[in-house]
């Protein structure tokens, strides 16, 4: 700040206290104090996590969590829920697995048909959503239980096991392998690829929901649908468009999780859908939509790769971490409405 803005602060009767009442309305501001808090807690309590290599395996941790917490993010900005997003990770490695190594087919053909199979499965939500108006809780809960049915019954019919065949020798493993399970070595310690692209996938949903319409359209439709359509927001393309981008980013990690491991067992993915959206509620996301941001849904996944791995490192019995979940939900509930009432006094002292 200059020195002319510093006096214009202080000339001016409660503007700093605007200011600071403006800092701290941030959504992500109460996920990045507890994210301080937490890392600086388990570099104390766990020497192991003091490596590069801990601290990599950290971030890798909340990669696989957070490329589809922030389409679960967007979402709920949005005004909706997808109860399916965990098991649609596993029906997208499984689709492409089977389905190549049933007809001998190359793996790409495979993980595209994948593909259209997640988008699919995506518009269905959302054309269900708007069209019936059953809310999406009901409707995504729905999909996650035929995918989960599905994800078991098609694999035991078809490999007569709840496990995928081993995919290493089929054509296409190689290229896709790089593509969705690659690794390089930054002074010794191993970074993987999904880091990256991690944080390239939130760069690009931040671009979307802070610089662009599209984005103006999502707060819109989680403020208030009627609203946000009589002042022209189309929104059964926006609400059906975020459910399908929860799939797309279901997807790629399914894509991931299949070409890391080879493998795929039918039962995986189920509890992953609250991860996502403890993740986007730590991270500053309202339940009743309208308002949050991408930086705080990274942040809350972030907090959820130290507090995995920080309880394993530290000795400690892994069963109390989904008692620190429920916890950390509850307070973050808390928080955020505290937030949202600074946020909404900081407009008012603006008008």
């Amino acid at each position: 700040m200059t020195s002319t803005q510093e006096d214009l602060v202080s000339s001016t009767p409660g503007l700093d206290g605007y200011l600071s009442r403006r800092l701290f309305a941030r959504p992500e501001i109460g996920a990045t104090a507890a994210a301080v808090v937490i890392l600086i807690f388990f570099l104390l309590a766990a020497p192991a996590f003091r490596s590069g290599d801990s601290f990599l395996t950290v971030l890798y941790q909340s990669s696989t969590i957070g490329i589809v917490a922030i389409g679960v993010g967007l979402l709920m900005i949005g005004g909706e829920f997808d109860l399916s997003a965990g098991v649609i990770v596993t029906t997208a490695g499984l689709a492409n697995s089977m389905f190549c190594w049933w007809f001998g087919i190359d793996l790409w053909v495979g993980a595209l048909l994948s593909l259209a199979l997640c988008l699919l499965i995506g518009f269905v939500n959302g054309y269900l959503v708007m069209r019936t108006g059953i809310p999406s809780f009901l409707i995504t809960l729905g999909t996650f239980f035929v995918l989960q049915g599905a994800n078991l019954g098609i694999t035991k019919a078809v490999t007569g096991s709840v496990t995928s065949p081993d995919i290493s020798q089929m054509d296409g493993y190689g290229r896709l392998g790089n593509v969705f399970s690659s690794s390089f070595e930054i002074g010794g310690v191993t970074v993987w690829g999904t880091v990256i692209w991690w944080l390239a996938f939130a760069a690009l949903a931040v671009w979307v929901l802070q610089r662009t319409r599209t984005g103006n359209w999502v707060f819109a439709v989680g403020g208030g649908q009627d609203s946000a359509r009589a002042v022209g927001v189309p929104v059964v393309r926006t609400k059906i468009g975020l459910f399908m981008t929860v799939s797309f980013l279901g997807w790629f990690v399914g894509m991931h999780t299949l070409y890391r491991f080879n493998t795929l067992q039918a039962g995986n993915g189920v509890g992953n859908e609250f991860l996502y959206i403890i993740a986007a509620v730590v991270g500053g996301t309202l339940l009743t939509g309208g308002y949050g941001n991408v930086i705080g849904v990274a942040i809350g996944a972030f907090i959820f790769g130290m507090t995995s791995l920080g309880i394993v490192y530290a000795g400690w019995d892994p069963n109390w971490f989904k008692a620190f979940l429920g916890v950390m939900l509850l307070l973050a509930v808390l928080v955020n409405l505290y937030v949202k009432s600074l946020a909404d006094s900081s407009r008012r002292g603006l008008l």
